[in-house]
C-alpha cells in the first residue's frame, strides 16, 4: 500500500496538489478504516503530526477532507468526503466562474480591441464553455451513478 500511496501521491503532485496533502489524501483513500486520526496518518506515513495538521487544512478547503471530533475526546479524525471526485469537480465550477468573471473585468481594463483584452476574452470564453460542459458531465454522471434523472 505504501508504494500505492507514494505513487499516487506523486500523480497529485504533480497535478498541482501539495505533496504532503497529495500523501495524506493518497493515504485516506486507501485505508479500510472510514476515519484517522493525525497520529494515525503520522505513523503510516512516518511523517510528523504537524506535517499532518497543515496538509488537513489545505485538504479541508478544497473540500476533500471533513473533520470529525472523537466522541468524548478532543481529537480530530478525518474522513474523506462522500462522492469525493464528483464534489472536487463542483466545487471546481465556483472557480471557473470567479476565473471568468476576472477574466471579463480584465477585457475591460485593457480593452477588447487589444491584444490582451482578445486574449482574455478568449480566455473567459473558454472557461464559460468548460463550465458548462462540466455542468452537463456531472449531470450525467449523477444520473448514472445515483440513478436520478438529469435535470432539463
Amino acid at each position: 500500500m505504501a508504494a500505492f500511496v507514494e505513487r499516487f501521491a506523486a500523480d497529485m503532485t504533480e497535478a498541482g496538489m501539495q505533496r504532503m496533502a497529495a500523501r495524506v489524501f493518497a493515504c485516506l483513500l486507501v485505508s479500510q478504516e472510514e476515519t484517522l486520526s493525525s497520529a494515525e496518518l503520522a505513523e503510516r506515513l512516518q511523517i510528523s503530526p504537524a506535517a499532518i495538521s497543515g496538509a488537513v487544512r489545505y485538504l479541508a478547503q478544497v473540500h476533500l477532507v471533513s473533520r470529525e471530533r472523537q466522541p468524548g475526546s478532543r481529537r480530530e479524525r478525518y474522513r474523506l468526503h462522500h462522492d469525493l471526485w464528483y464534489e472536487a469537480m463542483a466545487n471546481r465550477d465556483t472557480i471557473l466562474s470567479r476565473w471568468t468573471t476576472t477574466m471579463r473585468s480584465g477585457v475591460e481594463v485593457v480593452g477588447d480591441g487589444s491584444p490582451a483584452g482578445r486574449r482574455m476574452s478568449e480566455a473567459a470564453e473558454f472557461l464559460e464553455f468548460l463550465q458548462r460542459e462540466m455542468n452537463d458531465i456531472l449531470d450525467r454522471w449523477r444520473a448514472r451513478h445515483h440513478g436520478d434523472r438529469p435535470p432539463a
